[in-house]
Parts: structure tokens; sequence; C-alpha cells
């Protein structure tokens, strides 16, 4: 690795050594060769394009799907003593003739850009005439027309390759499986790109999933755990994330909703507030959380199912990108699903994309029935090697106890065959325990052999068999037709006894403990002595930030912090020594920190001597 990427490393952003998989990107980079960068939420994506960009001669473009981030990440980079901007009609026009002035004379190191702003005309006039050194195309992923946030303005990126051939271009993501990876290269235009995978494992995220019964009793529940922390929940409508925003002020959490039918100003007002302070809950459906680089999100909750695996795991990306201990938490019904089938059947999209939809929401169905280790499943659909179990999912700390459900499963089927295959799942299950009800006796099936062959289990077992069979695709719930069960070809070998299944019991899961934080400070927790400098730390940091109008973690991030208070710098040299303070941070804050250091000597020092 030349030594210039390296002490960029050292000097600017204050870290020793890369993390895996980034060294070679930028090597590759540097090289001039286009990149497929497959790297999971907070893995370090960022610094494989900064670090090339700021080495080689010119200036880094950066492709950005979403104009609000780009001011904190320009922010973030100016602090550390990058020359970077970006490029948006939220600028005044004289800004942006600046900007633009600084751009083709090489002044800059990198520049941000929505990709509707990258494909303008005269933009692309002022990138012909300025030294770009490389283009990184973030968020790739939004160029997949069958992926769950294609962008279409990322379909005209391939003009990079036609107007500035020989320009290495990366495009880089944390959520790709194969097909959309070829799609990333085919779209862009790629030539012959070096592609590299690093695992999707994401170990400090526990992950679980609760039937859902009571939505806002099971969250509130859950948030038990985390008062205070920093956390995203997603609903499925803007509708109930107000609701549910409003129910959890009403309990006492900092929450605020987060939609795209919000006005402009309040939505931002609502993602600064998140970003900024402490322990601020946004309830959101997917409109937020692209690109959000907060560091201390301890819980990602969906109280609605997602349309994917691909999405869940975007979404539940979110949280711990710090490595600390994070939860992410789900609960589902069967209910979810007849809501997402039809949404997607009422969509104008053609039957093809239909097709593919309805398969990755199958897909993420059976994941949510696993009975073996929940991040062993979600490893395995992206194609990686996962232990055989985790320990830091529902299913490993908590094994659920599974059944021979066969036949069980042919009664219900059988039911809903002999009943015409009309009716949803209300009815099915009363005709099955043999309940005399006013729509029984409309449509005569009190006279059915299926009537009354499952008065041994109660409602909610019932249920359960049913949303399983729905999850293994046995069974679908027609939208058209007032979510009437029908049976899937699927189904045949079951019901007529060609094979068995294996369904999980339902029990009631006790609340976990919750697992010890384990930081990349080797354990580092804050000692009863300490706390009032960590405190002073934490404040300082926050005027800093109040100050320079950013987050506080662009100052410093937590574990930074820990450090400080752990190796207590007496010097400028030594400060620097601290992992994330480079030259830059030094020169503006080294001051301010090691004199609130000074301000609190450890206790021991301070006991008399004898």
């Amino acid at each position: 690795m030349p030594d210039p990427a390296r002490s960029a490393l050292r000097d600017t952003f204050g870290y020793d050594d890369f993390r895996p998989g980034q060294e070679a990107v930028i090597q590759a980079a540097l090289e001039g060769r286009d990149c497929l960068v497959l790297m999971p939420t907070g893995g370090g994506k960022s610094l494989c394009y900064q670090i090339p960009a700021m080495v080689r001669p010119g200036t880094g473009v950066v492709v950005s799907p979403l104009i609000a981030l780009m001011q904190d990440q320009v922010a973030a980079l100016r602090q550390m003593g990058v020359a970077a901007a970006f490029l948006n009609s939220t600028l005044p026009w004289f800004e942006q003739t600046e900007i633009a002035n600084r751009m083709a004379e090489g002044d800059l190191a990198l520049l941000y850009l929505a990709p509707e702003r990258l494909l303008q005309e005269d933009t692309l006039s002022l990138l012909e005439r300025s030294p770009v050194n490389l283009f990184a195309i973030d968020e790739a992923h939004c160029v997949s027309q069958w992926g769950h946030d294609f962008r279409q303005d990322y379909l005209g990126l391939h003009v990079l390759a036609e107007r500035f051939p020989g320009i290495p271009r990366l495009a880089l993501t944390a959520t790709a499986d194969a097909r959309t990876r070829s799609e990333i290269v085919t779209r862009l235009r790629l030539a012959n790109p070096v592609r590299f995978v690093s695992g999707f494992d994401r170990p400090n995220i526990c992950y679980s999933v609760r039937i859902k019964t009571n939505a806002n009793a099971q969250l509130l529940d859950f948030l038990d755990d985390h008062r205070g922390e920093a956390g995203i929940v997603y609903c499925l409508s803007r509708r109930k994330t107000e609701a549910t925003a409003e129910m959890l002020r009403g309990a006492g959490h900092d929450a605020l909703p987060y939609h795209a039918g919000l006005p402009n100003a309040l939505r931002a007002r609502h993602q600064d507030r998140f970003l900024r302070d402490n322990g601020v809950v946004i309830v959101a459906t997917i409109a937020f959380g692209m690109g959000i680089d907060k560091p201390d999100v301890r819980f990602v909750a969906h109280v609605d199912l997602p349309k994917s695996v691909e999405a869940y795991y975007q979404e539940t990306g979110r949280a711990g990108r710090d490595g600390e201990p994070a939860d992410a938490w789900m609960i589902y019904g069967l209910q979810d699903v007849v809501r997402l089938r039809q949404m997607l059947d009422d969509s104008d999209a053609d039957e093809q994309h239909k097709r593919i939809e309805r398969s990755k929401l199958d897909t993420l169905l059976g994941w949510c029935e696993v009975t073996a280790c929940r991040r062993a499943a979600l490893l395995r659909y992206f194609g990686d090697e996962p232990p055989a179990t985790c320990g830091n999912c529902d299913v490993c700390l908590a094994p659920p106890k599974t059944y021979d459900g066969t036949v069980p499963a042919q009664k219900l089927m059988s039911c809903i065959v002999r009943t015409g295959q009309r009716f949803g799942a209300g009815h099915v299950i009363d005709v099955l325990r043999g309940k005399d009800t006013e729509k029984v006796r409309q449509h005569r099936h009190e006279r059915l052999s299926t009537y009354g062959i499952g008065d041994d289990l109660a409602v909610n077992q019932w249920r359960s068999v049913l949303r399983q069979l729905v999850a293994g695709g046995y069974v679908r719930s027609d939208p058209a037709r007032f979510n009437a069960l029908t049976l899937t070809p699927t189904s045949r070998p079951l019901l007529r006894g060609e094979e068995t299944l294996t369904l999980r019991e339902e029990t009631k899961i006790a609340k976990r403990e919750r697992a010890p934080a384990k930081s990349r400070d080797d354990g580092f927790e804050i000692a009863v002595g300490d706390t009032a400098l960590w405190e002073a730390l934490r404040e300082t940091r926050r005027k800093i930030a109040a100050e320079a109008g950013v987050p506080p973690y662009v100052v410093f991030h937590d574990t930074t912090l820990k450090e400080l208070v752990r190796l207590r710098p007496d010097s400028p040299d030594a400060m620097l020594r601290v992992h994330g303070v480079g030259q830059a941070k030094l020169e503006r804050y080294g001051d301010a920190f090691l004199g609130v250091i000074a301000a609190h000597p450890p206790v021991e020092s301070l006991l008399p001597t004898v």
C-alpha cells in the first residue's frame, strides 16, 4: 500500500490500521480499476473512495442519492481538514458558482452530487473540464429496478462510462444479492470491475422476530430496555407512523415521526434532532435511513413487515454502527402479509416485477419462521458462509420447540378446500373448531367432513399453523377476493401425505438479559471515578458541535471519548495517538479536550499519600 494512503488514514482520520477489505479496494482504485464494493453498513465504505480521491491528483466525485445528508457528510470531512463540498439547488447561486470554480481549478478533494444534478448537461460539462480522479457511486443498489430502493435517476449513470473513459468508478453498497450485483455492473457499465464482497455479518446486532398480538403494547415492552437510547421504529404507512410516534411520546419517549408526506422543513428538523440529540426515537416509513451515519443507534424495530430480506437487512443495518450491542426487533402477523401482497398486486409494476417481489416477500416470510439460527439463515441468503449458531439471535437464545405439524396442516388445508377456497382465516378456523356461527349455518358448513375436526387446538394455535403454511408457500391469502385462503401447487405432496412438515410451537419468550457492551477499545467501560471526566468531555463535544453546526459524533465518536478517558493524554503528541484523532482535529479541538482532562485528574491521584 502506498505510503500516502496510510498517511491519510493516520493524519486525517486518526486511524492506525485499515478495516478488513478497505486496503484492497483503495489499492485497486489507485491503480485506476473499476470496482464493485459490497461492504456491510458500518464497515467503512466511505474511506474506500475518500482516501484514493485525496491521494490522487484532482477531485473525487461522489454520487449520493439524498441531498439532505450531503451537508453532514461534507461537514464531517471539513472538520478533518478535507477540502470537500456538495453542489445542489439548496445553495445560493453565488455559492454554487464558487464551488464550480474550485472544482474546475482542482481545488477540491471531494465533491458530492445527487444523481439528478450530475446528469444535468451543465454539470457534466463542468466535470469534463475539471481534473476528476474517480467517481464513487454510493448506494449503488439503487440502480436495480428489482431492488428495494430503486431510483430512476441512477439508470442514467452509465453516461459516466461514455463521457469519462479511463476514470475509475467505484460502485458501493451494503445490500445486494447476486442478481442485484450483476445488474449494478451491467447498468453502470463497469469495465471488467474488481469485485470486493465482504462478509455480511453484523455480530453485534441481536435479531429477533415475534408474532404480532398487540403492536403498541409489544413495542412499549421492547422499548423498556432502551429508554433514553437512540433508535428507529419502522411502520408501513404514514398514518401509522404519526400515531405510533404520538403513542410513544405519551409513554415518555422522545419520539418524532418521519415520512415523505411531512413538510420538507419539518422532516429536516426531525432528522436533525435525531442526528444531533441524544436518545431520540424516529418513527418512520422507509423514506428514512439511507446514508444515516449516526453511530449510536441502539435499536431498529419493525412493527410492520418489510418487503424483502434485502430491505430488512438494509434497515436493521442502521443499528450499532459503532460496534456496540444493538437490537433488530420485529413483530409480524398474517395481516401484514395480506396488506403487502395487496399493495403489490395493486401497483403499476409489470407482471415480471410483481413475480420477483412476491418471491422476495415469500423468502422473508420463510426467514421469519425459521427454527434454526436466524443469523445463519440471513447470511446464507446473501451467499455468506455462516456458523451453525450465533448465540445472538432469538432462536439461539431461546430455541423454539417444534412438533410434527403434518396432520394439523392437512386438516387446515382440507378445510380450505372443502369450503371452496372462498373464505378467510376466521371462518375456516371456525369450521375447523366446530363453531356454530351464522356464517357457518348460512353456507351449511356444519355438514362438511372437516367441521369440528380441529377442536383440539385453540384459535391462536390454528392461526400459528396457518401463518407457517403461508410462510412455507403452501397457502396463499388472496387480497383480490377478500383475503380468501387458497392452496398453492406446493401443498399437494403435503396434503397427500407424501411429505411431512415440522412446525414451531408458539411460546411466550421471556425478556433476555442484555449482553455487556463489547467495544473496539477492549471492552473499556466508564468507571465510577471517571464519570465526571466522561460527562465533561461529552459536554465539551456538544458545545463544539453546536458551534460548528454538526452532530456531536462528527467531532468525536463515543469510542474516541472513551479512549480519552482511558489513556488521559497530557500532550498534543499523546492525544494524536488516540483512535479517531487526526492532525486537523487535534489542531481544532486538542486544547479544549486536553484542558478538560487536566481539570479532572484520576481519583487515586487526589488521595493523600501515607
